[in-house]
């Protein structure tokens, strides 16, 4: 274990011998780091924080601090890090608010500089968080979503796996599965990162098809998802057909209104 003289290292943490710790960073009590994940200088763990394997949390990146939440009572509540996941510079990951409860990142995130997660998230494995992104409390984020430089998602929002959400989106309602935000809206498929992840053809056919039916069809949004539900078979289908079975606290996102129609996006 290489821990640097600065460092700050409460006798109760738990680190691997393998662990790194530079100059000035600070690591609480009840904090747990695996195997060869290494600390920057000047970077803070929280309590009641675990660190997967081969994590680095770079120079003034926080992670686990307390809530921003008002309803926070200062019981304990935890923040998880999976294995290879990196925080870079001034990110920040807050653990969860109620007694026992978590905020969760997976495996092999990166979270660029400012990115923020808020108290009670669950980001799954393989998530990039741009520059400035930043998730309200409660959300959830699917595998392999991306989201871009400077965009926000409100509080209890769910972006689906291999979501791509644009630069300064502002995203106010949940994002299925395989779509494309851009400002305030659905506007397309992530064929791209779709075909990157391996979604095979005939997904991707079966996907833009119900697309079309959920945003740019005469449908009301109720009978749009019946249709896509109904008739959608591939797998990568069928987890969008599941993400639009499970009710959406603050509805979906719409599209963008084709001219001269009602937009089939809006949910009541």
């Amino acid at each position: 274990m290489t821990i640097h003289p600065t460092a700050i290292v409460d006798r109760r943490a738990e680190l691997d011998a393998s662990v790194e710790v530079g100059a000035y960073a600070i690591i609480e009590a009840d904090v747990r780091i695996g195997a060869g994940t290494r600390i920057w200088p000047h970077a803070y763990v929280a309590r009641y924080t675990t660190l997967g394997a081969r994590c680095q949390v770079h120079p003034f990146a926080v992670v686990g601090h307390l809530p921003q939440d008002v309803k926070y009572r200062d019981a304990p509540s935890y923040a998880e890090v999976g294995d290879d996941t990196v925080v870079r510079e001034h990110a920040t990951i807050h653990r969860a608010t109620e007694p026992d409860s978590r905020t969760i990142v997976g495996a092999r995130c990166l979270l660029m500089s400012t990115a923020h997660v808020a108290h009670n998230c669950v980001v799954a494995d393989d998530v990039i968080m741009a520059n400035g992104a930043l998730l309200g409390g409660h959300t959830r984020v699917g595998p392999r979503a991306f989201l871009s430089g400077n965009c926000a998602v409100h509080q209890f929002t769910r972006v689906g796996e291999l979501a791509m959400i644009g630069g300064g989106a502002m995203v106010v309602g949940d994002v299925p599965p395989f779509m494309t935000v851009l400002g305030r809206a659905v506007v397309g498929l992530n064929v791209i990162g779709m075909r990157r992840a391996g979604v095979s053809a005939a997904e991707r056919d079966e996907l833009r098809r119900a697309f079309q039916t959920l945003y740019r069809g005469h449908y009301p949004w109720r009978r749009a998802v019946v249709e896509v539900t109904t008739r959608c078979q591939t797998p990568a289908g069928r987890r969008l057909a599941d993400f639009l079975g499970t009710p959406a606290r603050r509805g979906f996102l719409h599209g963008v209104r084709p001219l001269g129609q009602p937009d089939a996006g809006d949910s009541a």
